[in-house]
C-alpha cells in the first residue's frame, strides 16, 4: 500500500522538477537577451566587460543545461547595471 503512494509521490515531484527547469531555462534565455540589448546600448566602459563576461557564461551555461547558473550570470549582469 505504501509503494504506489511513493511513486506517487515521486511522480508529483519529479514534474514538479520538470516544470521548474521549464521555467529556469525560459528566464535564462530572457536574461540572455537582455543582456545582448544592453551591450548593443551605449554603455560605460567599467560595465561592459562584466556584461561580456556574464553573457559568455550564461551563454555556456544554457548550452550545458545548467540553468541555475545560467541565472546567477544574470544576475551579475542585472547587478553591474545598476
Amino acid at each position: 500500500m505504501r509503494a504506489p503512494t511513493i511513486l506517487a509521490l515521486s511522480v508529483l515531484l519529479a514534474l514538479g522538477s520538470v516544470a521548474a527547469r521549464a521555467d529556469d531555462k525560459a528566464a535564462c534565455v530572457e536574461g540572455i537577451a537582455m543582456i545582448r540589448a544592453e551591450l548593443a546600448k551605449p554603455a560605460p566602459e567599467a560595465v561592459q566587460p562584466k556584461l561580456k563576461k556574464a553573457l559568455r557564461v550564461a551563454e555556456r551555461e544554457l548550452g550545458e543545461g545548467e540553468f541555475d547558473e545560467c541565472l546567477d550570470a544574470v544576475g551579475d549582469a542585472k547587478r553591474a547595471l545598476k
